[in-house]
């Protein structure tokens, strides 16, 4: 093992300082690095200061060094100076490294209110309202022009030009109704995507933002949704398209101050983009996120559509102007933004809370498990989706949480997949991979997110074939194995504090087979991952000692006094020790 310095709350006294306070934080030392000196370097007003560390206490065979730092500025940057045996050291977000690397890698001490406290606790539940559930009420609703009616519940969704005009006939109604299945399954937030009237049945071409689409029940089906979910200690998290409107929006025949002229969201016709330039656009904004956020509705928050290109175009950039807007707008509720690829620079501020994490998550879980046939990228790239070792999804993960404070790492939604990509059961192949994913899903830091059905076993190699609809009359289909996984893995993060508070150290990555440890102020776990059978070697593990297993079936583990172990694993495989 390595010096080591996280974010959580035992390498930081306050994750959460006013600017001007004195946080302390910690290095955490093993025996045997040859590390006789630390220094906390951190950057003042643009101008690096040094500090000297003092040891704090020695923990069984770690020297724990201590600092004060001072939250000097609303990102305060940090990093740690290690004076050993065979030379100088810098340790920063992304490691311990013998050369100098960019202050883009160091620690940040954020003065800016964080996510709201229940983020930390959460499981998001994605639901894409026309495919998850319908009412009885929804069977007589007028079709509109645009829509082409499914023939039933249960028709199969058929890429091609026409699929986004198909209804299923899903609503807020049959949402409520099906909330006990969220509920067994452990998840606690819902996210929707849009419910704002539209021309599609995904909705991102709103055509308004002031009324729920009646197709879905209107303003009083998302009323008693609302208040059915909090009955059950449900939030639910609404979906805003802040890049662009439908061509069907009032806005764009009679406001042409809010669009850019003759420009449309990736050429698309009927998407005509928005020029955050215009005061007034702000304050409609800022006016949907309060109303829908107040009662009766009542949203915890939003996840912003197209976040990465919101208010960029050319030469006009205010995406931070209004990622900040929305924050104010949306109080103490929670703000997300969909970045597909890398959202680091975006963060931290005092706008998105976190992001999508489809690049420092989804792809390198995928590149890591994926099935042995060929499957394409289905996150825009030309190639076909790489294989990639465990040291290859660990150095992936590092990098982009390296550039990124550890608290918009928590907040950030880790997934396997979502209603713009394929299923995680396609990607991987088998139950047995996917449960491998699941387990990352739930022990890694950051708040994880499932797309309904994922936990049946639902297939699909692109979006449209995703969304397929809740088969609620065909049991026979559910993969009920999966699904208790689901429940266990779910009931587990909430029974440990070391997953939804601790920190993060790497043990092991080679191949097949890789471990972590996540550590809070009352509990550590040891979490061993594997997508084949192999042998491991774990080393750095508290020595003369043993662990008795939480999860996955495996025996008690004995830590040899030199703190190795030697694990045997036959096949894909997820295991979580406790640390006594």
């Amino acid at each position: 093992m390595r010096p080591h310095h996280d974010g959580s709350e035992l390498y930081v006294s306050d994750p959460a300082p006013a600017l001007g306070d004195t946080v302390t934080v910690f290095v955490r030392v093993p025996r045997g690095t040859g590390v006789s000196r630390v220094h906390l370097r951190w950057v003042r007003d643009g101008e690096p200061v040094f500090t000297s560390a003092k040891v704090d206490h020695v923990h069984h065979n770690d020297t724990w060094w201590r600092a004060e730092l001072q939250a000097c500025n609303p990102v305060t940057r940090y990093r740690f100076l290690l004076g050993t045996t065979s030379g100088v050291r810098w340790l920063t977000a992304y490691g311990v490294t013998n050369h100098d690397v960019p202050d883009s890698t160091d620690f940040r001490l954020v003065a800016q209110p964080p996510a709201p406290a229940w983020t930390r606790d959460a499981v998001i539940y994605q639901i894409f309202p026309d495919r998850y559930a319908r009412s009885a009420a929804a069977e007589l609703r007028e079709t509109p022009d645009w829509a082409i009616r499914a023939d039933s519940w249960d028709e199969p969704v058929v890429p091609g030009p026409d699929a986004v005009r198909v209804l299923h006939g899903g609503d807020l109604d049959g949402i409520a109704r099906r909330l006990d299945h969220v509920t067994a399954l452990g998840a606690n937030t819902i996210y929707l995507t849009p419910f704002f009237p539209a021309r599609s049945n995904h909705r991102y071409d709103a055509s308004g933002f002031d009324r729920v689409d009646p197709l879905l029940g209107g303003d009083r089906g998302l009323e008693r949704l609302a208040a059915a979910a909090r009955e059950r200690g449900v939030r639910l998290i609404g979906d805003l398209t802040t890049n662009h409107t439908g061509d069907a929006h009032p806005w764009f025949a009679s406001r042409p101050d809010f669009y850019y002229p003759g420009v449309f969201w990736l050429g698309v016709p009927s998407l005509p983009k928005l020029n955050w330039a215009s005061a007034g656009l702000r304050e409609e904004f800022r006016a949907i996120v309060r109303r829908w956020r107040a009662e009766p509705y009542g949203l915890a928050g939003w996840r912003i559509d197209v976040a990465n290109m919101t208010a960029r175009h050319g030469g006009d950039d205010w995406n931070h102007e209004v990622a900040a807007l929305l924050r104010e707008a949306v109080g103490d509720g929670l703000l997300i933004a969909e970045h597909g690829h890398d959202a680091t620079d975006d963060l931290d501020r005092d706008g998105w809370h976190g992001t999508m994490n489809y690049a420092g998550f989804l792809r390198p879980v995928w590149s890591w498990l994926r099935a042995e046939t060929a499957l394409s990228d289905s996150l825009g790239n030309p190639e076909e989706l790489p294989v990639r070792d465990a040291g290859a999804l660990v150095a992936t993960m590092s990098a982009f949480a390296a550039q990124m404070s550890w608290r918009s790492w928590e907040a950030s939604w880790s997934l396997l997949g979502s209603h713009d990509t394929a299923r995680i059961r396609t990607v991987v192949g088998d139950a047995e991979r996917q449960h491998v994913a699941a387990g990352l899903l739930f022990t890694l830091p950051g708040t994880p997110m499932v797309f309904a059905g994922d936990e049946l076993g639902l297939t699909g190699g692109g979006n449209e074939s995703a969304r397929q609809p809740m088969p609620w009359d065909r049991r026979n289909i559910w993969d009920n194995k999966t699904l208790g996984r689901y429940r266990d893995l779910i009931s587990l993060r909430k029974s440990l504090p070391a997953l939804t508070r601790g920190g993060l150290r790497w043990v092991h990555a080679d191949g097949d087979v890789l471990s972590f440890l996540r550590e809070s102020a009352s509990q550590s776990v040891l979490v061993l991952a594997s997508r084949g059978a192999a042998k491991a070697k774990l080393t750095g593990l508290p020595p003369g000692i043993t662990l008795e297993n939480l999860y996955g079936g495996a025996p008690p583990l004995h830590i040899e006094s030199d703190g190795s172990t030697v694990i045997d694993i036959s096949g894909p495989a997820v295991q979580v020790w406790v640390i006594p």
